[in-house]
């Protein structure tokens, strides 16, 4: 019986495998350690001390290079196009029925961004116009000259 139990493997038996077990190297604690620069390299504030985050090396940097409370744009916002209604009386003096598309046409606005009729002008023509947006006196004047406005 005693000699099986000198076979099994016991906790206190267990050790690390010969070279297994090193010390970690303390580098910059001496000249006996290791070597001259501790993996710092050659001269330079860099390898004297830690320098913060941004240092441009005495530059003038980057942070201070642009520009302090200026506002802030919105990347959501719409530019409308405007037309005016004296610009809708040039385009189209018979009147009828207005789109985007026929705006883009006669190079009114570009393609691509919202449009919006401004009431600046006077008209007697019944302009129907589709897919754009308008301000209260430009609705008022088109609805008095018998037209309508729908924004789809």
């Amino acid at each position: 019986m005693a000699n099986e139990e000198a076979d099994i493997l016991q906790m206190h038996d267990l050790h690390p495998a010969p070279g297994a077990k090193k010390d970690r190297i303390r580098v910059g604690r001496g000249e006996g350690s290791k070597g001259k620069t501790s993996g710092r390299g050659a001269k330079g504030t860099k390898k004297r001390y830690q320098v913060r985050p941004g240092f441009e090396g005495g530059q003038l940097p980057l942070y201070m290079r642009l520009p302090k409370l200026r506002g802030f744009k919105s990347p959501f916002k719409q530019v409308y196009q405007v037309v005016n209604i004296a610009t809708l009386n040039e385009l189209f003096p018979e009147g009828g029925e207005v789109t985007v598309a026929d705006l883009v046409k006669k190079r009114a606005v570009r393609a691509g961004n919202p449009v919006k009729i401004l009431g600046d002008g006077d008209t007697k023509l019944a302009f129907t116009i589709k897919g754009v947006k308008a301000s209260s006196s430009a609705k008022a004047k088109i609805e008095a000259a018998g037209g309508s406005i729908s924004e789809n």
